[in-house]
């Protein structure tokens, strides 16, 4: 691994903790203009103190992020369909490696889908963009992205990981799952665990917890920060969690008393 890739690498996992808040806030580009994220501008500036890493398109990053902010961006470059469609599995690679070294992004994200009908092609894109990003030394994160008739389970999560890492990901992004340790131990990069739908604050922060306790070096977590009641508080309480071993009433504390002064 070449120095330009480690540098980013540890831009997005912090080198102090090992560990990393990734704010995702890329649904726009298949769902649209999400709750919450009507206008991303105003989403996202006031949480960009309080991340460690950006997860978005390109087309928010150039309209709604002032360049002046100091925080590395892992791109999302896999799309091509809508929430319109009922197979979110055919997917494309939908923004060049050139343009994520424009935009001087840290990382490329892109969506795979073990087990759907276009297992093969996610596949390959995934293959074929390590390939770009180890040429330029940008990192690439695998997101295991599950349909609707996917077991949420060790097994199969356990298997998407590792398929992931085999084909050259740097880091995967996933699902927290009971016996998540195994998943963890048998996949050998670094995982981030999704969000996923919102669930109550306290939930989320249980999620976290337990994620990080199971050797997930972080979160990458969108609806239950932005969407929350204090999105602010929010992701205060989630990197006390990820980056100082907070408990879980530890974290809710901290987000009640940031609330209730806010």
């Amino acid at each position: 691994m070449d120095w330009g890739l480690r540098n980013r690498l540890a831009r997005i996992i912090k080198p102090d903790t090992g560990r990393t808040v990734m704010l995702a806030v890329d649904h726009g580009y298949f769902l649209g203009p999400t709750t919450g994220l009507e206008v991303p501008r105003k989403t996202i500036e006031p949480l960009i103190p309080y991340a460690d890493t950006l997860m978005l398109t390109r087309g928010v990053l150039r309209t709604s992020i002032d360049p002046s902010f100091d925080i590395p961006i892992v791109l999302r470059v896999s799309g091509g369909n809508s929430i319109l469609k009922d197979d979110l599995s055919d997917e494309g690679i939908i923004t060049s490696m050139e343009e994520a070294i424009r935009l001087n992004a840290a990382g490329v994200a892109l969506s795979i889908y073990v087990g759907s009908p276009h297992e093969h092609q996610t596949l390959l894109n995934l293959s074929k963009l390590v390939d770009e990003g180890e040429k330029y030394g940008i990192a690439v994160l695998a997101v295991t992205a599950v349909g609707k008739e996917m077991a949420r389970d060790a097994r199969y999560l356990g298997l998407a990981c590792r398929i992931a890492s085999e084909l050259g990901a740097h880091l995967v992004k996933t699902y927290y799952c009971e016996g998540f340790e195994k998943v963890v131990e048998s996949t050998p990069v670094p995982l981030v665990i999704a969000g996923g739908k919102k669930i109550p604050e306290r939930d989320a922060l249980e999620l976290t917890f337990k994620a990080i306790q199971a050797g997930a070096v972080g979160v990458d977590m969108g609806r239950n920060i932005f969407q929350s009641d204090s999105p602010v508080a929010m992701i205060q309480a989630v990197r006390k969690i990820v980056h100082e071993n907070a408990t879980v009433d530890e974290a809710y504390n901290l987000y009640e008393n940031i609330k209730a002064s806010s």
